[in-house]
């Protein structure tokens, strides 16, 4: 029950999905067909039986679940006349939030954020397309996902220094980034999860305050 709690709470089925943004399934479905429309990022299969003066009565049933930040990237899509825009706005939303976080302190010397950063965001659209990113970013949106990978990226490289010439500061800057942009995780995956590695782990070691 765990893990259908926190689907239920965090997420939203595909048919709330449809509902709220008034679009059909076979909208849904062409959207993702074209890709450009994540898919969902859980898919829960259930077997279920109940027995009672009526008699015994069993089913089966098959739930789709998708992050709630889809809401306004369905609005987008909507509204969009050629969907071949649809990857430049992505990669257009992610770039400006790399660069707003630069800005804002948030460093790293990976090429992937750097000189490499068209080919990455290539690479993000593709797991952004197969429900990744709604599994484990907080809106599964552009901005979150580009918040989750510098967090990522910079934790891991402060984490490879003398732990004598870590900035604690900084540190903690970065990890509460990714506590912003990263999911809690379903129940099952959460000890396997960047967040328990880079966040719950990290601010137990270094007594980081949240």
């Amino acid at each position: 029950m765990d893990l259908i709690n926190y689907l239920n709470e965090n997420y939203y089925t595909k048919q709330q999905l449809l509902d709220l943004t008034k679009i059909s399934e076979a909208e849904l479905s062409y959207f993702q067909e074209k890709k450009v429309m994540p898919t969902c990022s859980y898919k829960l299969s259930l077997n279920y039986s109940s027995d009672s003066f009526f008699g015994e009565f069993n089913n089966q049933n098959e739930i789709e679940y998708y992050a709630k930040g889809y809401l306004s990237w369905i609005g987008m899509l909507k509204v969009t006349t050629n969907l071949q825009d649809v990857f430049p706005i992505f990669a257009q939303r992610y770039a400006k939030s790399i660069s707003e976080l630069k800005e804002a302190g948030f460093t790293s010397n990976n090429a992937k954020v750097n000189s490499k950063l068209e080919l990455h965001i290539e690479e993000e659209w593709g797991h952004f397309l197969n429900g990744i990113y709604g599994l484990c970013t907080k809106s599964g949106l552009p901005e979150d996902i580009a918040g989750k990978e510098l967090a990522v990226l910079q934790i891991s490289e402060t984490l490879d220094l003398d732990k004598a010439k870590i900035d604690l500061a900084q540190l903690t800057k970065a990890v509460n980034l990714l506590d912003k942009s990263s999911s809690m995780f379903a129940p099952h995956e959460r000890l396997k999860s960047s967040r328990h590695r880079l966040i719950d782990e990290v601010r137990r070691e270094y007594k980081l305050k949240s």
